[in-house]
């Protein structure tokens, strides 16, 4: 069995779908691993470094040549695969909701494609969750670049010549990347505030020792999404999350937004209005940029000024970090494999309850049941 590792060719991307590290584990298992030249230049793997962990080294076309499966951050160009076998697994992020012309190609292509962003949250695929894994590199990244912006300190300071305030960093989103997010800010000293629309979250807001900002007594609230996700509220929820909100964030040094509804636009979370409220040289990092923006005139890789306030945000966050955003995102590839592993086979075979999750294509077809409810 060969599997195959590409350079990724995305604007922006840094991040490689395998180190040495799941290299060497992959061929203890007894599979060949070819490596694109190059394939981990950004993320500052340098070829050698594969080349002493087993893996063949060579162009493009020589690296898919023959390969059953082709691991990737974002999925390949149906060009980078010519010469794959047919049939052949393809595993890397596909934005399928949004890119449905891909995931068609893929299908008449007569690729398998698996979507590793439509792992299931269940607890025996946590290790191979690569939305979680990225999410927690990109909450902590989002702080760390919303301090470096801001024109001022984050810890209270004690001197002679006076108190140093600590700044005040509200998280508006508690997934993977919210948590992340409180945590950073309180290791950086600020006062950290935050929101969710799942009140499961208040207990883990507070856990991290941050002061739980929720609407109270409001009917309708349907928060709580399948796998854990957060879904659309009730009218009657929104206006009162709006009017706390509006509160609470005219106080506020830093914030940071996170919430993204998997298959849907970013909900905007913080209005032109809202930002005037805001004192200026205050900092808002909006981290859904990306999927239409949770602030309203936010763009992504800009630094845009309202009312005083600087709002940013990445396209891709995890790309910042990209020696250990590929690190982890390459043991997701491994733990998600090596789970089904069969020397005898000549690809691993699947269960129902992933497989069945993240398989996109098959057999010339789209088969996954979200894409064909989309």
């Amino acid at each position: 069995m060969k599997i195959a590792v590409l350079k990724e060719r995305a604007a922006g991307e840094t991040r490689v779908a395998a180190t040495p590290e799941t290299v060497k584990k992959f061929i203890a298992l007894g599979t060949e691993v070819a490596v694109e030249k190059g394939a981990g230049a950004d993320a500052s793997i340098p070829d050698d470094a594969f080349a002493e962990a087993g893996a063949s080294l060579g162009t493009a076309e020589a690296t898919v040549k023959d390969a059953d499966i082709v691991l990737g951050v974002q999925a390949p160009d149906l060009a980078q695969l010519k010469g794959a076998k047919p049939g052949a697994w393809v595993a890397a992020l596909f934005d399928p909701f949004t890119k449905g012309e891909i995931v068609e190609a893929y299908a008449k292509a007569g690729f398998e494609a698996l979507s590793m962003e439509f792992m299931p949250r269940i607890t025996r695929a946590q290790s191979m969750d690569v939305l979680s894994s990225q999410s927690n590199l990109a909450g902590y990244k989002a702080v760390i670049h919303a301090a470096d912006t801001f024109g001022r300190a984050f810890p209270m300071m004690m001197t002679a010549a006076g108190t140093v305030n600590a700044a005040k960093c509200f998280v508006m989103g508690v997934g993977v990347a919210g948590l992340q997010a409180i945590a950073t800010a309180k290791r950086l000293g600020a006062q950290v505030s935050a929101t969710d629309v799942r009140s499961a979250t208040k207990e883990q807001i507070e856990s991290l020792g941050a002061k739980a900002i929720f609407v109270e007594d409001v009917e309708g609230i349907e928060g709580e999404g399948s796998g854990g996700y957060a879904t659309e509220m009730s009218d009657e929820y929104k206006a009162a999350q709006a009017k706390l909100v509006s509160e609470h964030i005219a106080k506020q040094d830093i914030v940071i937004t996170t919430a993204l509804i998997p298959g849907r636009k970013a909900p905007v979370l913080i209005t032109d209005t809202q930002i005037a409220t805001m004192k200026p040289g205050s900092v808002i990092f909006d981290l859904a940029v990306a999927q239409g923006g949770n602030v309203e005139g936010s763009k992504a890789d800009a630094v845009v000024e309202k009312h005083g306030v600087k709002i940013i945000g990445y396209a891709n966050t995890p790309a910042h970090l990209a020696a250990d955003a590929s690190a982890l995102f390459a043991r997701n590839h491994y733990n998600f494999l090596s789970a089904f592993w069969d020397k005898e086979a000549s690809k691993p075979e699947l269960d129902e309850e992933i497989g069945d999750a993240i398989r996109l294509t098959k057999g010339g077809e789209v088969v996954n049941e979200r894409l064909k409810g989309a």
